[in-house]
């Protein structure tokens, strides 16, 4: 009886640590930098844990380059006005975002908006 209760009491730590590692950090981002992609959105994955945006963007010489940009997760988005349809595959976007620290074409959305300036959401 008192190994069952043992193992009883130490499932919720056991349940909450696979919680805590499951979840990543944000130090892949670099917030110390603010970088503004203007693109085509690709595609909007409205998954959890997080949402992303796939938008091809331009580079300096003229290429596409596909940027994968991490938002939150839908839940908290829903809150601040996002649903699974506010983006379309073709629309034209701005998004300010912080970069990753790998120079890779990636970040975490901080704010989106058209290209007339008004912001599609709220912040993220």
């Amino acid at each position: 009886m008192r190994d069952l209760l043992g193992w009883a009491g130490g499932l919720p730590l056991t349940l909450a640590a696979g919680s805590a590692l499951a979840h990543h950090s944000f130090a892949m981002f670099d917030q110390a930098r603010t970088v503004t992609v203007s693109g085509t959105v690709k595609q909007f994955q409205w998954t959890n844990p997080h949402a992303y945006i796939q938008l091809v963007a331009k580079d300096a010489q003229g290429r596409d380059v596909e940027w994968s940009m991490e938002m939150g997760a839908p839940m908290y988005l829903y809150a601040r006005g996002w649903r699974p349809s506010t983006l379309k595959a073709g629309m034209q976007v701005n998004i300010a975002i912080n970069p990753l620290r790998n120079g890779q074409p990636g970040g975490v959305v901080l704010t989106v908006t058209a290209p007339d300036g008004k912001p599609i959401g709220r912040n993220t």
